[in-house]
């Protein structure tokens, strides 16, 4: 499991499935979360698998998750800010055009 190895700092707070994680300014949510024990983000919309935290940087989108009742936002790609409210994703979402 992922730990971090520099002393403790200022910290915001958001939540995750209605769980409070704490994390550092410039974290994104996947690094939080990951820091936090948590891996499993979302659920496979074919198969219902759960996914997690795969590349880090974007490129895949294994790690989406609703931010503040928004679908299909990618972990890895989102700042934390306090007060954040995440929350799985589970399956697929419609997307309206």
């Amino acid at each position: 499991m992922p730990k971090r190895i520099d002393p403790d700092t200022e910290t915001v707070t958001f939540t995750f499935e209605g769980q409070i994680i704490r994390a550092r300014p410039g974290d994104t949510v996947a690094s939080a979360l990951a820091a936090s024990g948590i891996r499993h983000l979302r659920d496979s919309a074919v198969s219902g698998e759960p996914r997690g935290i795969f590349c880090m940087m974007g490129a895949c989108f294994d790690c989406l998750v609703e931010v503040n009742g928004q679908p299909n936002r990618q972990a890895c790609m989102t700042p934390v800010s306090q007060d954040l409210a995440v929350n799985r994703q589970n399956g697929g979402v419609e997307v309206k055009v």
